[in-house]
């Protein structure tokens, strides 16, 4: 192990950044930024390297007490690895993206090192109360990133954004404060292996899923979304796209469905049936945007809802799935978004009917957005593939209705996008604005390529991402087991379980 405390370090670079940019000026604030952001992204490496796959479930701890009741506990396992990593790999990229922004460079900056910090300690927080105000706090910089540097609608869209995340958030509150004082402990991993009672779980899971729902977003809590993406800067809306949204399926793993294994089996038809509607409302409102963004942010709606089946489908292959999609997802819909934002530059508008055969003028900057289209429907080779592959196959032993209505969502997906790519790469050039648009230049290739060789590999080899989370996988799913519901995928016993028993049998008669 290590003999330094990395993750409180990992903290620390992006805020004395952050503190360093409001006092400089507008290029030295991109300069500080972009070092800052790097450096933690080697940070992150090395956690990697160092991590123990199949060691101990938490490392990296670190703990003071700070006083009665709160402590500053930091820890990870090979999930909040996976997490944290996605969160340091997107930022220096966000700073790339950002190199357009005029207007109060220095908080611009700022404000995305604080959202840095916020997202690493979400991941990394031991201590329940030290949890819930990383979680929360994270609100404050995506709403001034949106407030400010938005689009026409701004205010609107932050405000929104805003509410809805927080309302839901005051009932999680309420409910922690009440398993502390039931359980003794704000220990995070001491509350999972904790017993809570029946009854009471209940209660508790739904005041958690209000929180986690509107992050996710599921329908129909999901509209503060489409706005939020719409006004957003570029690399806000990576940054929301990417990491934001996966904090509610890591609240799922990490509260709902360990801590409270019974009531997440009572549950579970109402998971299913919003997350079934996601899929197919979501995917068809998709088809008829005529804003990219919209439509992307549509798009991330139906591709959490296959994270949500796949949490709870109670088994392995459901949760690696969920985690697999979480993390293709975030990387593809970034990409996409900054595909977004590289045309946005040069033309000035979102609609789609504005642009058409790009990839004349265009080839290397079509090359990659074919690429992360491809991502994004779950084409082979690509990390949406294994994701969702194993998502589906998860919640096939569980509900075959439900896999099959998630599956529908791929097909209208491979429709939604490749209308999306038809209408700006192919065709005859719309007017002239669009067939005079240069290439990708040089910090345009620096933004996609490293998200475009993560998309293969993932692809290729998933199995550098499965293995870190595979004994934490597995530690949710034996707290699971008991409360297992019974699905009508599997077979019970009556006459097909009696042959397929006789027949494991027959050879020893």
């Amino acid at each position: 192990m290590l003999g330094f405390p990395i993750l409180s370090l990992m903290l620390a670079v992006p805020l004395v950044a952050a503190f360093i940019c409001l006092l400089v000026n507008a290029q030295m604030a991109r300069t500080v930024a972009l070092a800052a952001t790097l450096a933690n992204f080697v940070l992150g490496v090395v956690l990697w390297c160092q991590f123990d796959v199949g060691g101990a479930q938490w490392q990296f701890q670190e703990s003071k007490e700070l006083f009665s009741g709160f402590a500053w506990k930091l820890g990870i396992d090979g999930i909040a690895l996976l997490l944290i990593m996605l969160s340091v790999f997107l930022m220096p990229i966000c700073i790339l993206a950002s190199q357009g922004i005029e207007k109060r460079v220095g908080e611009y900056m700022a404000a995305f090192l604080v959202m840095e910090t916020l997202m690493i300690g979400v991941f990394a927080a031991q201590d329940l109360f030290l949890f819930y105000i990383f979680f929360e706090a994270g609100l404050i910089p995506m709403y001034l990133i949106i407030g400010v540097w938005g689009g026409a609608e701004r205010i609107y869209a932050s405000y929104k954004f805003f509410l809805y995340t927080l309302l839901g958030s005051v009932l999680m509150l309420i409910a922690m404060i009440w398993m502390v004082q039931e359980a003794g402990t704000t220990d995070i991993p001491a509350l999972m292996a904790y017993d809570f009672p029946v009854d009471a779980q209940q209660w508790l899971w739904l005041a958690f899923f209000a929180s986690f729902a509107v992050k996710m977003p599921m329908w129909p809590v999901h509209t503060w979304l489409p706005d939020a993406h719409v006004q957003a800067p570029t690399a806000g809306s990576v940054i929301l796209a990417g990491v934001l949204l996966k904090m509610g399926g890591y609240g799922f793993i990490r509260f709902s469905l360990p801590m409270f294994p019974q009531a997440s089996a009572d549950f579970v038809w109402l998971v299913y049936w919003l997350s079934m509607i996601a899929v197919v409302v979501t995917s068809l409102i998709a088809l008829v945007q005529h804003d990219m963004k919209k439509l992307i942010a549509y798009s991330s709606v139906a591709h959490m809802a296959i994270v949500t089946v796949g949490l709870f489908a109670f088994n392995t292959q459901g949760l690696e799935g969920a985690m697999i999609v979480m993390l293709s997802h975030g990387l593809v819909s970034g990409a996409l978004f900054l595909c977004v934002g590289v045309i946005y530059d040069r033309l000035h508008t979102r609609e789609i009917e504005r642009y058409g055969g790009l990839s004349i003028n265009m080839p290397k900057y079509a090359l990659f957005f074919m690429l992360f289209t491809m991502a994004s429907i779950g084409l082979p080779a690509t990390g949406g593939f294994v994701g969702e592959f194993l998502a589906l196959a998860g919640i096939y032993q569980q509900s075959s209705l439900v896999a099959f209505v998630a599956a529908t969502g791929i097909i209208l997906g491979a429709g939604y996008m490749l209308y999306l790519y038809r209408r700006i790469c192919f065709g005859d050039h719309k007017n002239a604005d669009a067939a005079a648009m240069p290439d990708l230049n040089l910090r345009e290739w620096a933004m996609l390529a490293p998200i475009a060789a993560a998309v293969l590999w993932m692809g290729v080899y998933p199995e550098t991402f499965l293995a870190p989370m595979r004994g934490d996988i597995r530690y949710v799913e034996t707290r699971l087991a008991a409360a297992k519901p019974t699905g009508d995928a599997q077979l019970t016993a009556g006459k097909p379980a009696a042959r397929q028993d006789h027949a494991q049998h027959g050879g020893a008669h």
